[in-house]
């Protein structure tokens, strides 16, 4: 019997739906490598110690084009260290990268640090961040506030765009470490990954 994709009239239809389901498969990898990230994010997290009973996402927003990121690290966040890139009459600022400390090490950057400003806080002990908000705008992250269970925060970035707000769902959780998309100049998204610490020390 001949194949029906061989017979001359239905050619044209055959490519466009194989156009369809390349397209939607593009689609399907995309969102399998989002959750894949997340997933490899925990298990880093529960290599040192049990998953978090009280674990919650708050889901990213923003553009999401460019390259994943994770700053998923065992221990505490005691840091943060968040760069600018300024508005100079002619751009509006956008969020270029963040970078978190675990006791004393700090993450490779989120993002880019070779241009724009930077901002860092030093979280004092047992002070942690209860609180992510901010703003985006035309695909990039603008503006990021970073609060702490001690009323502390750290502003960076202008008030230009969409408002978001992350916090946990659970008392007793802190942030235990972001993810998102960077394309190389700036952050397209963001989220933030919530917990109860546990100091295995204790």
């Amino acid at each position: 019997m001949k194949a029906w994709f061989n017979h001359p009239t239905q050619g044209t239809p055959f490519q466009t739906q194989l156009q369809i389901l390349r397209e939607q498969w593009t689609a399907k990898q995309s969102k399998m490598l989002h959750h894949f990230v997340v997933l490899s994010a925990l298990f880093a997290m529960s290599m040192s110690m049990p998953l978090p009973d009280f674990y919650s996402y708050s889901p990213a927003v923003g553009d999401g084009s460019g390259t994943e990121f994770s700053t998923a690290h065992d221990g505490r966040i005691t840091g943060i260290r968040v760069y600018e890139y300024p508005n100079y009459g002619y751009y509006i600022s956008y969020i270029n990268g963040i970078q978190l400390k675990y006791g004393s090490n700090w993450t490779e950057v989120a993002g880019v640090n070779y241009y724009g400003n930077e901002k860092e806080m030093t979280l004092f002990n047992n002070e942690h961040f209860v609180q992510i908000s901010g703003k985006y705008y035309y695909g990039y992250i603008s503006e990021v506030m970073f609060v702490t269970n001690e009323g502390r925060s750290i502003r960076v970035g202008q008030p230009y765009g969409i408002s978001f707000n992350f916090y946990p769902t659970h008392d007793g959780s802190e942030l235990r470490f972001i993810s998102g998309r960077q394309n190389g100049f700036a952050l397209t998204s963001i989220g933030a990954h919530w917990a109860v610490y546990y100091n295995s020390t204790s």
